[in-house]
């Protein structure tokens, strides 16, 4: 059985907590091309309602520590304004710090957008459409915030992270049953390079924005979302969340099947492999293992 890597660290600092997730994995050498980074700014909330500034500054010093030609960060926020949530979380500093271009998704023209067209698609005809500029990347890297999600979408984690890819049309994703397997189906369009997941204080109930706050002192790495998003799962579990986290087997969750179902990572826990490198991280995954396979 081929299996994924979910590099998992104990950490109460962001920090130094994504500092170790990309020694852990690694980036290769980026010379001459463009990496595309993603963030979580759906609002400009503190975290996990968005991006905190320490895990997004040590992702984009890594990234140009690999030599892009280009490094694009790219968002759509909602139901806020994207320029809004930028200029509230101050990230135009970072921006040119290390040379990045912002991209703000509310300003691409039509032929700055990509159809995604695949039969057997939950989205009407049409709807689902992708910034080109992400297509087009040679890598995507991102970095994503552990939550349980209070408008349909059970959680969010780097399956959720797509939606912020897609124009701010609220009601196709929203007002159908079939919004779990639509969110899946976005991340379709891309496969990151790397995914940082900050867990050090997570949503419970509620979110995405404000919500039940708890403490996990957890941060994952990663490039399957599938694994990812399990693990993640696994730890609201073990923390204690609502009863559709709870009452629900990790790999039944709607967005985690529908994932599957399109090869987007492995397909049940044991092609899971939780890596750590010191003992915090091991017993942290150790309980984080046993509620991943219940």
């Amino acid at each position: 059985m081929e299996t994924s890597k979910v590099y998992l660290v104990s950490a109460d600092d962001r920090r130094a907590g994504a500092q170790r997730c990309i020694a852990y994995t690694g980036l290769p050498d980026y010379t001459g091309k463009t990496v595309f980074v993603k963030p979580n700014f759906n609002t400009a909330d503190t975290p996990p309602g968005s991006t905190h500034y320490d895990t997004l500054d040590v992702l984009l010093g890594a990234v140009r520590a690999k030599n892009p030609a280009r490094i694009i960060l790219g968002e759509r926020s909602g139901p806020a304004s994207t320029a809004e949530v930028f200029a509230a979380k101050g990230i135009a500093k970072l921006c040119d710090r290390y040379d990045v271009e912002f991209l703000n998704f509310e300003d691409l023209t039509p032929d700055e957008w990509v159809v995604i067209d695949r039969s057997g698609l939950h989205w009407p005809a049409g709807a689902l459409k992708v910034p080109r500029a992400l297509q087009e990347a040679d890598a995507v890297v991102a970095t994503c915030c552990l939550k349980t999600h209070g408008f349909g979408g059970v959680f969010s984690n780097s399956l959720k992270l797509a939606v912020g890819i897609t124009p701010k049309d609220f009601a196709t994703l929203h007002n159908t049953p079939d919004m779990r397997r639509m969110i899946a189906e976005i991340n379709l369009a891309y496969t990151p390079e790397l995914v940082v997941v900050d867990a050090v204080e997570v949503f419970t109930d509620g979110g995405p924005m404000e919500g039940e706050r708890k403490r996990a002192n957890i941060m994952l790495a990663g490039s399957d979302r599938i694994a990812l998003d399990a693990v993640g799962l696994a730890i609201l579990k073990s923390l204690g969340s609502n009863k559709a986290i709870m009452d629900t087997p990790v790999f039944e969750q709607e967005q985690i099947a529908r994932a599957v179902e399109l090869g987007l990572g492995v397909s049940s826990a044991d092609a899971i492999e939780i890596v750590t490198d010191d003992g915090q991280s091991a017993a942290a995954a150790a309980l984080v293992r046993d509620f991943l396979r219940k």
